[in-house]
């Protein structure tokens, strides 16, 4: 019990004194450069910082500096392009930076409910060499389990937005139809509507308004979307506005396509759907009922009657 102790008080002290390493080399003053972006951030943003760039502070305490060079850290691990892209389809306003920060978090407090874990099995006497793993699979579990809720809320949101397309181009075709300017469309149904897609076009409307064309926002929204249906849409809309086509047709047959392609793909969920309602049938019910005929027949041979 003595050596149970005494390792469970090293898993202690061990931990503690990484910690108390890790916060004095964030403490420690920085001998490099900082960047361009961070030099010139104090005369180009006064009021908006969307990206997190704040002027550099000398009197900045250590978590400030901290949280940067963890930021900095951050964007550089994995895809930042196809990680933004999936932080926009979820609809989550974070930077990849701070969403990889986010990771790193999560990490650290599994590592720390593993390594609490560890502790309280050693002191129970209960430790083998799968319990010393405990921390590491947990900090795993917390970075890959955040990665995977911001892939499931974008498949959820994207869902959501490919059904929205029928009606949105049906409700733009017919504003176009009375008369209004594709603009004034546009920002009619952003405001009148309340779904994920109405967001989208209201962010593109604003985009228009403030110094961007029309089709580069629309592209831009159909770009950070991906879904099949709107790039054909914002395709063929684009088309139809620089060759003067009539806006109303063409918005109809895209929605037309839309609603088709719905269709499809509730056939094929209804398929994969029907596959996975014969697994039960022929996994527990079918073998159940082999069983309850057959068995009484056994134990009748069994017994020789």
């Amino acid at each position: 019990m003595t050596g149970v102790s005494e390792l469970a008080i090293a898993v202690v002290l061990g931990t503690a004194l990484a910690a108390g390493l890790l916060l004095t080399i964030s403490g420690m003053p920085r001998w490099v450069a900082p960047p361009l972006e961070r030099r010139i951030a104090p005369y180009l943003r006064d009021i908006a910082d969307p990206i997190g760039l704040t002027p550099l502070n000398p009197g900045s305490s250590w978590l400030a500096g901290w949280r940067e060079r963890s930021t900095r850290m951050g964007a550089k691990l994995g895809d930042s392009v196809a990680l933004r892209r999936r932080l926009v389809r979820a609809g989550w306003a974070l930077t990849p930076e701070r969403f990889r920060l986010r990771q790193l978090f999560a990490g650290v407090g599994g590592l720390t409910l593993g390594t609490a874990l560890t502790v309280a099995v050693v002191m129970r006497g209960d430790a083998n060499g799968a319990t010393l793993l405990l921390p590491v699979v947990l900090a795993a579990a917390g970075m890959l389990g955040l990665y995977m809720v911001l892939t499931q809320a974008a498949e959820k949101r994207m869902r959501q937005v490919r059904e929205e397309v029928p009606t949105v181009l049906e409700f733009l075709a017919l504003c176009l139809s009375a008369g209004e300017s594709l603009n004034d469309a546009l920002r009619r149904v952003s405001e009148v509507g309340a779904g994920e897609l109405t967001a989208h076009l209201r962010a593109a409307v604003l985009a228009a308004g403030t110094g961007s064309t029309l089709t580069d926002a629309l592209r831009d929204m159909a770009r950070s979307l991906e879904v099949a249906s709107i790039d054909r849409a914002v395709d063929q809309l684009v088309g139809a506005v620089e060759r003067g086509a009539p806006l109303a047709q063409v918005l109809q047959t895209q929605a037309a396509d839309a609603r088709e392609d719905a269709k499809r793909v509730l056939i094929e969920q209804a398929g994969r759907k029907e596959i996975l309602m014969l697994l039960p049938l022929v996994f527990l019910v079918l073998p159940l009922s082999v069983l309850f005929a057959v068995f009484p027949g056994i134990v009748m041979l069994r017994l020789g009657l």
